[in-house]
């Protein structure tokens, strides 16, 4: 449809182009994005027809003067008015996929983050890293960043809950400058490394040997990208949680979120959402009633693989010919089984064909074949191994009986009776919280302490998570896991294994440095491009 000059001058301000058949929304609030994408499976009109006459010209939404108005949570509230009654009743919970928002999180617990980034799908979450930021800077009462539990904090535990994270930063601030000296006398800067490059290597190195000495009670920041559905669900578990901070946090979401894609999140703690919190928790109560009886202590670090595909090949096989066939799964079945090794060798070689990075991943045929690995490692490890989504990993609770990891380079630097002497105490303040507060207490955990966690993922999330966390710039923590997850693959399925070319079995004493160049090559390119 042709549009009259002013029909373009109202829709000019929200959208980046007005003729070509690929644009992009601005300027619109989330409500009435997601309304206006919703109208696609209801109408024949375009986007920009709709926008024009259901919205635009809609005397209810009153959008055209929001660009150049101060109105837009009148705007948001008006939108969210018309979505209700005439959108709603479509029936369809995707079209909250439709509309988004940015959000903070800032000054929660390590803690709050892990259960915050269980939710998947829909959400991109960032956080802010253990291993490029120093925790070592008091809070303007003079009180060390870490979370205040409200239940701990008004019990009989208060008291030992305190000098226990007091601890944990003390000691972790006085090593900063004591390891970073050790870690610069064990590696010197050689001519081909910049002083920005080394400087930035050696902080790394140094917030990757301490960082198993905070707490998991540490404040952090992290930042949230996702869509209103997602969000809902979320915010809807985050009510059914034990822990009280995370109560308040999805309190205070709802509320936030609310300003920007009201009609997407406010059922997460109506009727509907109460009766699934309710839901959550009985599933919660009566699996841990159970789990009570069964209960006990356990070995500490491994990598285990427990389950895996025996008839791998033959999944692979068919599902990468199924595609460039015109025959039914059986007879692509019949037709593999009748192949000899050879045959089957030279298909999967093509189908994962001449690897030139890591991005060049297996096709999906690789989604057919499944791993499950049973994982003990440091709390710090699992943190940047949860972050993979496309798998399904649960962890236990975090507590100190598993053992913890003590650095090699807290050894050879003569700084081992510090380190222990804060696992110790955490630990024995672990004990006497736990006694009556069993989550609350990981809050004193340290992030050496190891967690038990497992991880279920096909073969193609695998090319893709074990290539990167074995990389070179890695933590050392999860590159053994990594490594060590690879093994195991390999053990059963060589074949498959051989093509993962990009898996780095290296150990390195300095993980960022290569990466650090190569940042500074960057920033040479940049600088010659803009002429500075």
């Amino acid at each position: 449809m042709g549009f009259t000059e002013e029909e373009r001058r109202l829709l000019a301000p929200f959208m980046t182009n007005l003729d070509k058949p690929i644009f992009v929304l601005v300027n619109l609030p989330e409500v009435v994005k997601g309304a206006l994408f919703s109208r696609y499976s209801r109408t024949s009109k375009s986007v920009r027809e709709v926008l024009l006459k259901e919205f635009l010209q809609s005397q209810e939404l009153g959008l055209q003067n929001l660009v150049n108005s101060q109105e837009s949570i009148v705007q948001t509230k008006k939108a969210e008015e018309f979505y209700d009654r005439v959108l709603v009743g479509y029936g369809d919970d995707s079209v909250a996929e439709l509309a988004g928002a940015h959000i903070a999180l800032e000054e929660i617990s390590i803690i709050a983050t892990k259960i915050v980034e269980d939710a998947r799908i829909g959400l991109s979450p960032l956080e802010k890293s253990t291993r490029y930021v120093y925790f070592d800077k008091k809070r303007e009462d003079g009180t060390w960043p870490y979370y205040r539990e409200k239940r701990i904090m008004g019990s009989e535990f208060a008291d030992i809950y305190t000098k226990t994270c007091d601890l944990c930063f003390e000691r972790y601030a006085e090593l900063i400058p004591k390891i970073s000296a050790f870690v610069m006398e064990s590696e010197p800067k050689n001519e081909q490394t910049s002083e920005r490059a080394y400087q930035s290597t050696i902080r790394a190195k140094t917030c990757d040997v301490l960082r198993g000495m905070l707490p998991a009670s540490t404040l952090t920041n992290m930042g949230f990208f996702g869509d209103g559905r997602a969000y809902e669900y979320l915010i809807t578990r985050m009510y059914a949680d034990d822990l009280t901070e995370i109560n308040d946090l999805a309190a205070m979401m709802q509320e936030e979120l609310g300003k920007v894609i009201p009609s997407f999140v406010k059922r997460a703690n109506n009727k509907y959402g109460i009766a699934m919190q309710e839901h959550y928790r009985k599933v919660r109560a009566g699996m841990e009633s159970i789990a009570q009886r069964l209960d006990g202590p356990s070995g500490g670090e491994e990598v285990k693989l427990v389950e895996y595909d025996k008839d791998a090949e033959r999944k692979i096989l068919v599902a990468a010919l199924y595609p460039h066939l015109s025959k039914p799964m059986k007879e692509i079945e019949e037709i593999v089984d009748k192949m000899d090794a050879d045959e089957k060798a030279t298909i999967i070689a093509a189908y994962i064909n001449e690897r030139d990075n890591r991005r060049h991943k297996p096709g999906r045929a690789f989604e057919h074949v499944f791993y499950t690995f049973d994982v003990c490692a440091n709390f710090g490890a699992y943190r940047d191994m949860h972050r993979h989504r496309m798998l399904t990993q649960q962890r236990q609770l975090l507590n100190p009986y598993h053992g913890y990891k003590l650095p090699e380079e807290i050894v050879a630097a003569g700084y081992e009776t510090e380190f222990n002497e804060v696992m110790e105490a955490a630990k024995n303040a672990y004990e006497e919280i736990a006694k009556k507060h069993r989550k609350e207490a990981q809050y004193v955990v340290p992030l050496a302490y190891n967690i038990r966690w497992y991880m279920s993922l096909n073969l193609r999330e695998a090319y893709h998570m074990l290539e990167l966390r074995s990389c070179m710039q890695g933590h050392v923590d999860y590159r053994k896991i990594a490594q060590e997850m690879f093994k195991e693959i390999e053990k059963v399925h060589p074949n498959f294994a051989a093509g993962m070319k990009f898996m780095d079995m290296n150990e390195y004493k300095l993980e960022r440095l290569e990466a650090e160049r190569k940042i500074d090559k960057k920033m040479e390119e940049i600088a010659k491009k803009y002429g500075n």
